[in-house]
């Protein structure tokens, strides 16, 4: 929409719009999303409609997710894989609208595509997708329903394998076995360490915390080569000490006292953005200068009278308020309390709805 749009006023008007609430309930359908927007004189009916799938892209499309058993995994389980996105692009799917893609039409008697009043429903739309992806499939032609009946219905037809392969897994041909199931999580309580002499002055209960960090971090490596996900990011010695303190508040002390610094700074960018939060925490780094220039535009277009000044991979906004961007794409907020800057809520991806 801001790529085809020759009035940037309309934009910022229909952001405004969006972000004080004056867009009402949102009918989202194939092809079509619609709500009434309220304007100070008036009310308008503002409707975009967007191309379907074909049903040869949707065969394509689940072909793509067949390919992977992550992403059935995780279609399945209710989540949306963003690098589904991207392997649907490479077989010719294009689930994301592009350029000319959207079109809008509104009540209102503006000449102006998109009208302020569409913008706003476009904005509104845009940050409904960021909290349920599956939107954005049934924009493009199949409900969540549908879309998951059809996978659950390939994934239970029998598969070919050749022989070689079938001799190995000792079964019949067709018959696969089924993936292990996670174990069930435990708490500390369940954990009873016996039988092993703990090092130096590490005191049983400090062992029964180690052990039930390292089966949850064996767990989460499982869970993402049963899902084909990113395994979690390996992290230093430093930066695994935040991890525990957080985890673990129990260690606090004892981690203070061997890494010789403060952890409290760490312990508050881990709780609200994990490696990523701590990393914008302690260092800069320079991104692509067209994300920071479009972060800044979005925000002059909600307040014209904020004044931002940028500098690496942060951008402060007045005399206290910062946003920091880390290496995922995700904005951290930041507040200056005593000259200091602290981590003040969970990031985002859109600048203007990070939680402060």
């Amino acid at each position: 929409m801001e790529d085809t749009s020759l009035d940037n006023g309309q934009l910022k008007k229909g952001r405004r719009y969006a972000n004080s609430g004056q867009v009402g309930t949102i009918t989202v359908s194939p092809g079509r999303i619609a709500a009434t927007v309220y304007s100070p004189e008036d009310t308008y009916e503002a409707v975009v409609h967007v191309d379907q799938l074909s049903d040869d892209d949707w065969r394509r499309f689940h072909e793509q997710v067949a390919a992977r058993a992550g992403h059935i995994a995780a279609l399945l389980d209710g989540e949306m894989p963003h690098k589904l996105v991207e392997a649907a692009s490479d077989a010719g799917v294009t689930l994301l609208p592009g350029i000319g893609d959207l079109d809008p039409s509104c009540t209102c008697d503006a000449w102006e595509l998109p009208c302020l009043h569409a913008a706003a429903l476009c904005y509104q739309v845009a940050w409904l997708l960021d909290a349920d992806p599956f939107v954005l499939l049934l924009l493009r032609g199949r409900t969540r329903e549908a879309l998951l009946d059809e996978l659950q219905a390939s994934s239970a037809q029998p598969v070919e394998v050749g022989v070689a392969v079938t001799d190995v897994l000792a079964g019949t041909p067709g018959d696969l076995p089924e993936p292990p199931e996670l174990p069930a999580r435990v708490g500390l309580d369940e954990l009873a360490v016996a039988g092993i002499e703990p090092p130096g002055d590490v005191g049983p209960q400090v062992l029964q915390l180690l052990v039930l960090d390292a089966a949850r971090r064996a767990r989460s490596i499982l869970n993402a080569l049963l899902r084909g996900t990113a395994e979690p990011r390996p992290l230093d010695e430093w930066q695994d000490a935040v991890r525990l303190a957080t985890d673990f508040p129990q260690l606090v002390p004892a981690l203070t006292e061997s890494t010789g610094r403060n952890l409290a700074p760490g312990i508050q960018a881990w709780q609200y953005g994990g490696a990523p939060g701590l990393d914008v925490l302690e260092h800069t780094w320079t991104p692509d200068p067209a994300e920071l220039n479009r972060a800044r535009t979005e925000l002059l277009a909600a307040d014209d009278d904020l004044t931002i000044s940028t500098s690496a991979n942060q951008l402060t906004l007045g005399a206290d308020t910062q946003l920091r961007l880390d290496r995922d794409g995700r904005w951290h907020p930041y507040r200056l309390v005593d000259e200091v800057w602290i981590p003040a809520g969970a990031p985002s991806r859109d600048p203007l709805v990070v939680e402060w």
